[in-house]
């Protein structure tokens, strides 16, 4: 999932954290509250590397399930499994995001 304000908020603060009906948060054992700033820019990193990483969601959704790549494994080998079952979803999801390739 997307991040969110409050997954920035916990990254930057660690330990435990409580989010209140309404959004508001309950810091516990002392936590200091991050700034503002401090929240924005790091829900910006947050993001900004989550979207880079569409395409390896779009490539999970893409691959069969685990037991028929294993079964493909065991009946046909390694080498045609991969140019079989992952070499076609690698290509129609490149690691630039810039699928899908048809």
């Amino acid at each position: 999932m997307k991040p969110t304000k409050f997954d920035a908020i916990l990254a930057l603060v660690g330990g435990e954290l409580t989010q209140i009906a309404g959004g508001t948060i309950e810091y516990h054992d002392g936590q200091t509250p991050p700034s503002e700033s401090a929240i924005d820019t790091k829900l910006a990193s947050m993001i900004s590397d989550w979207e880079a990483q569409e395409y390896a969601r779009n490539r999970q959704a893409d691959y069969p399930d685990w037991g028929t790549q294993l079964n493909k494994i065991y009946d046909d080998g390694v080498t045609k499994w991969k140019s079989e079952m992952v070499d076609p979803v690698k290509a129609k999801w490149p690691k630039d995001n810039s699928g899908p390739v048809e």
